[in-house]
């Protein structure tokens, strides 16, 4: 019985370390970089210490919000949706 069960846990283990994936469109279909970058200070009001581009095809900005508080947040930069976001 433990080799199934072995099976079963590394099965369900496997998508959570896969890491979180945006889109497949090209690069050429996304917003760019710079652009949403800018409306996100504009109208969140955060402070972007850290943005980039992820193994996941997800814009990934670590910084802080109007309060001070450390945010991570992963955008689909398609349509510039949070596909997760963090705040500590």
């Amino acid at each position: 019985m433990r080799i199934p069960l072995t099976i079963a846990i590394v099965a369900f283990a496997t998508p959570a370390l896969a890491g979180l994936q945006c889109t497949d469109e090209p690069s050429s279909k996304w917003l760019p970089k710079d652009q949403l970058m800018t409306r996100i200070v504009d109208t969140e009001g955060y402070r972007v210490d850290v943005f980039k581009v992820t193994t996941g095809n997800c814009y990934e900005l670590y910084g802080r919000d109007r309060q001070g508080k450390r945010i991570e947040i992963y955008y689909n930069p398609v349509n510039a949706d949070v596909v997760k976001s963090n705040a500590r």
